[in-house]
């Protein structure tokens, strides 16, 4: 009776064991299902915060873009502009102005006028310097008669 009670009891224990085992197993496969959604959430709320400052960094990336584009533009023109200024002082400095022009002009027709007056009278002279003193020389024509009381006088090559 006592082997038999023994038994009994024995017996209802492991019952109960193993109905604790299987409330134990199905706690474990509920855990598991927490343990994942839990892991699932907390991966999702970092994406999250991932995908927001990765937003917030190409937001930042733009605007540091246009801010570029402007500066690049606000020195082109810059640069443009002061080779505009450079380029036109240099022309108002180096070009003469209209009466200036005229006044050249004037001078360029008096000189031309100047010139024709000396061919006439004998500019087309080839003169040189002659000999080891450098004497001054012209080239004369060597078929033509000697002048002058001495006949140290030729008549000047082209006329």
């Amino acid at each position: 009776m006592k082997f038999g009670l023994l038994l009994e009891s024995a017996q209802s224990q492991q019952k109960l064991a193993e109905e604790h085992l299987e409330r134990l197993k199905a706690h474990s496969q509920d855990l598991d299902g927490i343990v994942r959604e839990e892991i699932r959430r907390t991966l999702i709320d970092e994406l999250q915060t991932v995908a927001t400052e990765t937003r917030l960094a190409a937001q930042s990336l733009q605007r540091l873009r246009h801010a570029a584009n402007a500066r690049a533009a606000f020195w082109s023109v810059g640069v443009t502009a002061a080779g505009a200024v450079v380029a036109t002082i240099g022309l108002w400095w180096a070009v003469p102005s209209l009466s200036e022009i005229t006044a050249l002009r004037r001078q360029r027709e008096e000189l031309a006028a100047n010139l024709a007056r000396l061919e006439r009278q004998g500019a087309r002279v080839e003169w040189q310097h002659c000999g080891d003193a450098r004497r001054l020389c012209v080239r004369v024509e060597r078929g033509s008669t000697a002048y002058g009381t001495h006949a140290d006088f030729m008549i000047v090559k082209g006329y």
